[in-house]
């Protein structure tokens, strides 16, 4: 994986945040990432992130749940196994409505899990690169990614003048690995390591 320069900036309040990220856009660099304690409404819009298509995902889930059920179903009662259920016709299509909306629930609710869980790389044996210990704590923390071009000293002095309580440089993978977090990996939170 490729290691990538970071500049790590950790506020302590929201209203500091807000502000902070709108004047990096507006400053033309990337940011890579904001890490908060909690969810912050609008934050996404502020940082110019698209609107999720996850629920276009669903909608494909969802549909090919009722084919599936349908299908299935009318294989079976039709054409392999066709039975006389108190002299209903074969294609009871009202009778197979309950099974078909089950199977729409469960493949539409399954797949967004995954699909979620895929876009977001998580899952309980996938590790990334930790920028702050107490981002899930009480800290906000902004990450920026330099590019060759990027005059690290002047990112830096720029996010301490956009409200940053601590500014620090990173070389971190941008990628994700299997396993533990290794105990050899230093952690810029008063230089301790991250433990397994």
């Amino acid at each position: 994986m490729s290691i990538k320069r970071f500049v790590v900036g950790s506020f302590d309040d929201e209203a500091v945040l807000f502000p902070a990220v709108k004047k990096v856009r507006v400053a033309g660099y990337k940011i890579h990432d904001v890490y908060t304690p909690m969810p912050i409404h609008g934050l996404d819009t502020a940082m110019g992130l698209r609107d999720t298509s996850i629920h276009t995902a669903g909608f494909l889930y969802g549909i090919t749940g009722t084919t599936t059920a349908l299908s299935g179903i009318s294989y079976t009662l039709i054409y392999d196994w066709p039975l006389n259920f108190g002299g209903k016709p074969h294609f009871a299509l009202p009778a197979w409505i309950p099974i078909t909306f089950e199977l729409t629930v469960l493949f539409a609710s399954v797949g967004m899990v995954l699909t979620f869980c895929y876009l977001c790389q998580m899952a309980p044996f996938v590790r990334k690169h930790h920028f702050s210990l107490r981002s899930t704590d009480d800290l906000f923390v902004m990450v920026i990614e330099c590019t060759p071009k990027t005059n690290v000293a002047d990112l830096e002095a720029f996010m301490k003048t956009t409200g940053a309580s601590d500014v620090h440089v990173q070389d971190a993978e941008t990628g994700w690995w299997l396993g533990t977090y290794s105990r050899n990996i230093p952690s810029v939170d008063n230089a301790k390591t991250i433990l397994v």
